[in-house]
Parts: C-alpha cells; structure tokens; sequence
C-alpha cells in the first residue's frame, strides 16, 4: 500500500524541511535509490513513511493520519479487546502456557511465566481476524474495497495484509484503527498504543478452558494449512513424474 509522492513530499518538508533526501535515508535507514524510484512512480509505500517517522522520532499513527487514506487512524487508537490480544500470541506460546499452568497443577508452585515471540507470529494476520470478525468481515471488505476474495485469501494465507485492508477491516470490525497494523508488522504494539504488558494480562486472565478451546482452534487452523501443502507438494510431484 502506498501514500501519493506528493502529499509524502509535503509531508516531509514539515518534519525535516532542512533535511535532504539523501540524509532523510541515511536516518531512516532507507536505500536512497528505494526512495528516488518510489517518488519517480507518484507512490510512496507506507513503511517508508513508518521508518522517516521513527527516525525523526514522531508517532507512527499521527504521521499516518496526515494521509488521506489513513485520515483517521490517530483518532480511532484504542485498546485491543482481549480477543485481539490473544490472537498476537503464538501458537507456540500458548501452548507454552497449557503446559506451564498444567504443570503448575500438579506441582502445586507457582506457574512459570513464559516470554512471549514477537509480533507478527507465523499466522497473526489470520487470528487478528478471527479475533475481531463479525460475520462475513472478509465478504464485507471483498465488496468495500473492490478485491477479489481469491486475492484477499492468497494475502492472509501468506500472513500479509496490506496497510489499507488492515485499517479498513478494523473499520468494519468497529475496533483500535491501529491494530491490524500490530498484527501485520508494520508498526509495533507500543505505537499503536498498546498498553504495556496487555498480552500477558488478557493470558493471565483467561480460563484453562477458554485456553485449551483457543490452542485447539490454532492447532485445526495449522492442520488444514500443513494438509494444503502437503497436497500442493504430492501435486508438483506428480507434474514432475509424468514430464519424466
């Protein structure tokens, strides 16, 4: 996703007006060719205005909304919902945690506490989803924004989604307009202002049963991704074999 070459050189000019493009890569850690050919092509992609802001030491979220697209976003920041906090924890680590509190059970000690993977795991996108979905959210976005669900649903078995999808299912899903940015890696929990320590909180105060229902869950999703592959693998075996 991308913001127009125009509105991100105006842009510029009022965070760093005494700053070439030459020194606005060097601080942001951008190839300065990447930004010539993106200005050249009247788009600018969104995670160069995220690394120009963070260089400058901006907030993310209010140099977003200085774009059209993203007008709104600084003004629709708030809090995840427990659901959305969940879903930003890994498989792995929830599983981590089944088996740290199990084993605290029959211990009878105090449960260990795990240290979380970082944002985005190997399907936050897809979980983000799940988390905030009403019914028919992806139809929803599929006819709001114009993209074949064939192409939304080749994005999210990928874990992507870009920027602007992201902001307009959290508008559909009516939650923090920042958060399916979290999820898709773009911007870090903190900058989407998150509270500190709000994943293992929503863990802490989840049912054992609600915990093994949400890692049973994971654990289907991962076992349909697993027997597409293998399928697709057993498919190209074939092609081969038969081309001899």
């Amino acid at each position: 996703m991308t913001v127009p070459a125009v509105s991100f050189q105006q842009w510029l000019d009022v965070v760093a007006p005494t700053m070439s493009h030459a020194a606005v890569c060097r601080a942001a850690g951008i190839k300065r060719t990447t930004l010539a050919q993106q200005l050249v092509r009247g788009r600018v992609s969104v995670a160069t205005v995220v690394a120009v802001s963070r260089s400058r030491g901006l907030s993310v979220v209010e140099s977003l909304s200085a774009f059209p697209d993203y007008r709104d976003v600084a003004e629709g920041v708030s809090q995840p919902t427990d659901a959305e906090l969940l879903s930003q924890i890994s498989d792995m680590d929830l599983l981590r945690e089944v088996l740290a509190r199990s084993a605290a059970a029959e211990s009878g000690s105090d449960e260990v506490q795990i240290e979380f993977s970082p944002i985005p795991h190997r399907a936050s996108v897809r979980a983000w989803l799940d988390a905030i979905g009403p019914s028919g959210l992806r139809q929803r976005l599929s006819r709001s924004i114009g993209i074949a669900p064939q192409n939304l649903s080749t994005q999210i078995s990928a874990n992507r989604l870009t920027p602007g999808l992201a902001v307009c299912c959290a508008r559909i899903a009516g939650v923090g307009l920042a958060n399916g940015l979290v999820a898709t890696g773009l911007i870090t929990p903190a900058e989407a202002g998150w509270a500190p320590g709000a994943r293992a909180e929503a863990l802490r105060e989840t049912a054992n049963s609600a915990l093994v229902a949400l890692v049973a869950d994971r654990m289907e999703a991962l076992s349909r991704m697993l027997r597409r592959r293998e399928q697709d693998a057993a498919a190209a075996q074939a092609v081969w074999a038969n081309l001899g």
